[in-house]
């Protein structure tokens, strides 16, 4: 175990975590603002730690080793798709879709005059930017340097718990629990998919296939289908 490298990027994953839980919360700069930020944070941050601490590497994490896997990775997506759908449908009266659309026109000004964009932009950019940040720097460099049991718990951890802010006064208490336990084990499952072949992509992909599910709820709170 680098105990050296253990600590660093464990404070790198705490001092980002902290960061944008401020720029969420408290600061809400408004959503291109915010997105700029989490550029910073997430992309840029961990590759300044990687020119301090050589035993951290970034480049192998975005090389494609198998194109059977990403095809499997397509499958399980499009599961996971249509599984988060028929989990809304079953608790859609529990869920209050005109108070998320009040809270996020005030807090980061989304609306129905610019989510498509925004939708967009969540699907395939800000999911590549979390996957490398909490995939890729977090759960596969930690796992060279720690141990596997480990870095599958603090992904997930640190992936659940940074989402947090971003999900604030959307739900009750119980349906945000559920959430953010919803999160945790999709951590788990990111870092499986990505634990053979040591690179983000096919966790990419089905995040990316998560958030055409959410987006999708998020076309229907907005009454654009």
């Amino acid at each position: 175990m680098n105990e050296k490298s253990i600590k660093g990027i464990l404070a790198v994953a705490f001092i980002a975590i902290l960061i944008m839980y401020i720029v969420d919360y408290i600061i809400n700069p408004g959503y291109i603002y915010k997105s700029a930020i989490k550029i910073m944070i997430l992309l840029i941050l961990p590759v300044v730690y990687t020119l301090y601490d050589k035993n951290i590497k970034l480049k192998h994490i975005l090389k494609i080793k198998s194109k059977r896997d990403l095809f499997y990775s397509i499958g399980l997506g499009l599961v996971i798709y249509f599984g988060i759908l028929a989990v809304y449908f079953l608790i859609e009266n529990f869920i209050n879709l005109d108070n998320i659309a009040e809270v996020l026109d005030k807090s980061v000004k989304v609306n129905k005059n610019n989510f498509l964009w925004i939708a967009l932009y969540i699907s395939f950019i800000n999911s590549l930017l979390e996957e490398f940040f909490f995939r890729g720097f977090l759960f596969l460099n930690l796992k060279k340097v720690s141990n596997r049991k480990f870095a599958y718990i603090i992904s997930a951890f640190a992936f659940s718990i940074y989402h947090v802010a971003i999900m604030a006064n959307w739900f009750n208490s119980a349906i945000f629990l559920l959430v953010i336990t919803g999160l945790f084990i999709s951590g788990i499952i990111f870092n499986y998919l990505n634990e053979k072949n040591e690179n983000i992509y096919n966790s990419w992909i089905v995040h990316m296939m998560a958030n055409f599910s959410i987006n999708t709820i998020g076309f229907i709170m907005f009454g654009m289908i």
